[in-house]
């Protein structure tokens, strides 16, 4: 079975090409696609005191659930940000690169380093990922412009594909 599995994922691997972005976003030399899941979700916003004085909206945390290409549940995003798998295993991030969206309304486009990986299933080998295709999930328009704002949490809905990549090797080992 394991066998099978390391085939199946080397086919896999040499099929999957990278998306194609600004170089800003590119996963680096030496790192190869392993897996792309759609995400569906919210971006989480608080109305908060502004450093600059006022009110704004400030971004708290994503939460989405993820699903392969033909919509198989395959885990969830959230603050961190977090991708869980559903055997357990996760990746946690840092920004690296933004880009504008091709929708200039929607959330922008990112590459991300992990910090770590934990578990031993699929994401805990995972060395960078790309928040690509986004759709919404920009801050609020509507108010929040007073003290009685500041209890407000706003729940925007977004959609994107986070493409997941880990250090390139002779056999990559599915964990899916």
């Amino acid at each position: 079975m394991k066998r099978t599995m390391i085939l199946v994922a080397s086919l896999l691997t040499a099929c999957a090409t990278r998306p194609d972005v600004p170089e800003a976003l590119r996963a680096p030399e030496g790192q190869q696609l392993v897996l792309a899941l759609a995400a569906n979700g919210v971006q989480i916003y608080d109305c908060a005191a502004s450093p600059k004085g006022g009110y704004d909206w400030k971004f708290r945390a994503p939460e989405a659930s993820l699903q392969d290409m033909n919509g198989k549940p395959m885990g969830t995003h959230y603050a961190g940000p977090t991708w869980r798998a559903l055997d357990g295993s996760s990746v946690v991030g840092e920004i690296v690169a933004r880009a504008p969206a091709k929708d200039p309304g929607s959330i922008p486009q990112l590459l991300l380093s992990a910090k770590r990986g934990d578990g031993d299933g699929m994401m805990s080998k995972i060395a960078s990922v790309q928040r690509l295709d986004t759709v919404g999930g920009q801050a609020p328009t509507t108010s929040c412009s007073s003290a009685s704002d500041l209890a407000r949490i706003a729940r925007v809905p977004y959609t994107a594909t986070y493409y997941f990549y880990q250090a390139a090797s002779p056999q990559v080992e599915a964990r899916y």
